[in-house]
């Protein structure tokens, strides 16, 4: 059954965007090996169940040789024209250093030749060190590979506010910006989520599901101990936990969102989806997936047919006023990776 029209957004003019993304960190190796072959077979199942947009890295393992390979296997059986409804968003995370004209283009080369295309549909960049000001060398370097076609739109991942309007005033037009958002980390209401609002920026939210532990596989269980959490993702939104508000809080909050759930008719996971969907300037919500493992397309589907009342959101406001508050403990987004 395809998705509603409400499940895609123009994150710009020529960018149609399903809000529910398909993450990519999964095959990273930090989540266990993946086999290449029912990986990309089951790519094809993703893009028949409305699920077009694909969010990835240089750094995430074969990720980019992935789409490459999909790219390709899609063309050899529908036909060239059926690229254009898939979009593949990379990602460019460099060692802070000289950011030369032809550092950036060989960059932009490899993940060209890895996904196989003459352009990047979007390409999210990432800066470890704010007292290295060549970021902006960087970014002007991108927008005049942009400029040739090279790239379609310019994007970032883990920037703060202060950063991302130092950009927008050098004059690098940004279409979105990947944070941690969730139903738990809630940091970009406070100066990002306006920001970006006013600006026309668009917010890309990960960790909406913190790693898999808001679902409904963890609704009474123990806290679980550090050697049980077989991801990466796991660990460190377990640490997200312990910050918020620790374990017996979380189990708090997994009971509101299942009497919520059970009133739409829906998984402790689509609430948490729907949640971060529906906070302001949140464009997508990025969504782990384990090509050829595992898949929850079926489920994730349910986001987009019910919303959240004012009932709803008052049970889940009662536990969160019980929570630490994120954004004074680690700050804005991206800071807790740039302590």
């Amino acid at each position: 059954m395809p998705l509603p029209p409400s499940s895609y957004v123009q994150l710009a003019p020529d960018l149609p965007v399903c809000r529910l993304l398909n993450g990519m960190w999964q095959v990273s190796g930090a989540h266990g090996a993946i086999d290449p072959g029912p990986a990309v077979r089951s790519m094809f199942d993703y893009l028949d169940a409305g699920f077009t947009t694909w969010d990835l890295a240089d750094h995430y393992g074969p990720a980019e040789e992935f789409i490459g390979e999909f790219r390709r296997q899609l063309a050899a059986a529908r036909g060239p024209k059926t690229l254009g409804g898939i979009q593949a968003f990379t990602k460019w995370v460099p060692r802070p250093g000289p950011m030369s004209a032809s550092l950036v283009e060989q960059a932009v080369a490899r993940s060209l030749r890895r996904m196989d295309t003459p352009t990047l549909d979007l390409i999210q960049f990432h800066w470890w060190e704010y007292q290295d000001s060549r970021y902006l060398d960087a970014l002007t370097h991108l927008a005049g590979l942009q400029a040739q076609g090279k790239i379609r739109h310019l994007a970032l991942t883990n920037f703060d506010t202060q950063h991302l309007k130092r950009i927008l005033e050098h004059g690098i037009k940004i279409v979105s910006n990947q944070v941690q958002c969730s139903i738990i980390d809630r940091r970009p209401l406070v100066q990002m989520a306006p920001f970006c609002r006013e600006h026309g920026v668009g917010l890309l939210a990960y960790g909406a599901l913190a790693g898999g532990l808001l679902s409904n596989k963890y609704l009474g269980q123990p806290e679980p101990a550090r050697r049980t959490l077989t991801t990466a993702s796991l660990q460190k939104y377990k640490q997200m936990v312990d910050a918020w508000g620790g374990w017996p809080l979380f189990q708090e909050l997994l009971q509101a969102l299942k009497g919520v759930a059970d009133k739409h008719g829906v998984s402790i996971a689509n609430v948490a989806v729907r949640y971060a969907l529906d906070m302001p300037a949140v464009a997508g919500a990025i969504i782990g997936v384990r090509l050829g493992i595992a898949e929850h397309r079926q489920d994730n589907a349910r986001v987009f047919g019910f919303n959240l009342d004012a009932d709803d959101l008052d049970k889940i406001e009662a536990v969160q006023r019980k929570s630490r508050d994120l954004y004074r403990l680690i700050g804005d987004c991206g800071d807790e990776y740039r302590r």
